[in-house]
């Protein structure tokens, strides 16, 4: 039973009860209490026995016909005192005894009524009250009936909203696994619903989303793929250029030498923003990569970060194996590595322990990561707006791939606060 059902299930039987409720309300304002009119109906035979038996015998043959009904009827007929009746009765219904009406007691399955209210039938017959006990009332039944009723409209309305919401759920999780699909990587995937469906509407829209989204994301992966290859042609030339240059002029010119110099070392950022490009575009790419056994704990040892910050690696010895690319996750870890050697005042921290999962933490102690940016970090080309980001140089790739290589290992990278006083990145494998 799916979710919608039930919910939908919960709201007919509320709003059943509701109207019984409110159904209840409407007839006791208007025309008295169901339940009492339904108890009258039952002991109908009884009062119209009172009423036009004994109630029209002479003054002088009331009593003898009332004890005649007494021996023949199951029903117990007793005269009471009219102040005992009042008081058995709530406030609201002495007004009616008073008056010479039958006041039902449903509870007690009886009924009260003034003897007469001018003691016509015998002396002090205004101050006494009949009180008919053991009626053949059974309230029990009639609202059963009712619960029966109510029960069948319940069914009738269920079955076909639990058609409809069946139909409306799966429709449902067709679209929730189109997400699923889409948000791994699946750019084909695609919601098929029925033209006829409620939320066929929904699903075409849901559908050409992704078509939009899968053509944006295709375009931009080939442009940086194309942009990264294109480039290298004209890259090769100015080192060709220069190099020329070097051999023909620059030993006779100091100036043109540190210029050819300064020129190389663009030329080399040129080479590596390029290599960055092609890296990224490829794990764009990657659905798939060699699934091959290797041990942790070494591959962590062999990773260092560059410069000259002390460095401290608290790697365990029980690690074990992973099975994945063991250079792709050398390099994510020697991005995290480089990226906490650009920002550390000082110090840098490696440390990889294993529970029921790996973890593996990198921290510094830099300015940190403000944590509106924790998210944004691990998108391609993203640089925060500070100073130091923009003198630590680089293109905001690096923790880009090292994000995709540990998507691909099946794990997930998070950035918070360092007791060091910088960013931590912790990897779980």
């Amino acid at each position: 039973m799916n979710r919608l059902f039930r919910r939908f299930a919960v709201l007919v039987l509320l709003a059943i009860t509701l109207a019984s409720c409110a159904i209840y309300a409407t007839f006791l304002l208007l025309f008295g209490d169901p339940l009492e009119q339904i108890a009258r109906r039952q002991a109908a035979g009884q009062i119209f026995l009172l009423e036009q038996y004994i109630d029209q015998a002479p003054a002088d043959e009331w009593l003898p016909r009332l004890n005649k009904v007494r021996e023949v009827s199951d029903v117990t007929l007793e005269l009471q005192p009219l102040q005992t009746a009042l008081g058995a009765l709530p406030a609201r219904r002495r007004d009616a005894l008073l008056r010479g009406e039958v006041v039902m007691d449903i509870a007690g399955k009886a009924y009260y009524r003034r003897v007469d209210t001018n003691g016509a039938r015998y002396i002090g017959s205004e101050d006494d009250v009949i009180h008919a006990q053991q009626l053949p009332v059974d309230i029990g039944e009639a609202l059963g009936m009712e619960a029966i009723r109510f029960a069948v409209i319940a069914l009738f309305l269920l079955v076909p909203i639990g058609w409809w919401s069946r139909a409306h759920w799966r429709g449902l999780q067709a679209l929730s696994k189109v997400a699923d699909d889409f948000g791994r990587g699946d750019l084909a995937a695609r919601a098929d619903i029925a033209p006829g469906a409620s939320i066929a509407p929904l699903a075409a829209r849901i559908n050409d989303m992704a078509g939009r989204i899968g053509a944006l994301l295709e375009a931009r992966k080939h442009l940086l793929h194309s942009v990264s290859h294109e480039l290298r042609t004209p890259i090769a030339r100015l080192e060709f250029g220069m190099e020329l240059l070097r051999e023909r002029h620059a030993a006779d010119d100091p100036a043109l030498l540190k210029r050819l110099a300064a020129m190389e070392t663009d030329v080399d950022e040129l080479k590596e923003l390029v290599n960055e490009l092609l890296s990224l575009t490829q794990l764009d790419h990657a659905q798939a990569m060699p699934m091959q056994p290797f041990d942790v704990a070494p591959l962590l040892r062999a990773c260092h970060p560059p410069g000259a910050q002390h460095f401290s690696a608290s790697i365990a010895g029980d690690l074990g194996q992973l099975q994945g690319d063991a250079r792709l996750l050398a390099r994510a870890i020697n991005n995290l590595l480089g990226n906490a050697a650009k920002y550390a005042r000082s110090r840098i921290a490696l440390t990889a322990t294993r529970g029921e999962r790996l973890h593996i933490v990198v921290e510094d102690d830099g300015p940190g990561i403000p944590e509106e940016a924790r998210e944004q970090v691990f998108e391609p080309f993203y640089r925060l707006a500070r100073e130091a980001d923009h003198a630590a140089g680089g293109y905001g790739l690096g923790l880009a791939i090292s994000a995709k290589a540990i998507r691909l290992h099946g794990g997930a990278i998070t950035v918070d606060a360092s007791p060091l006083g910088g960013a931590r990145f912790t990897v779980v494998l």
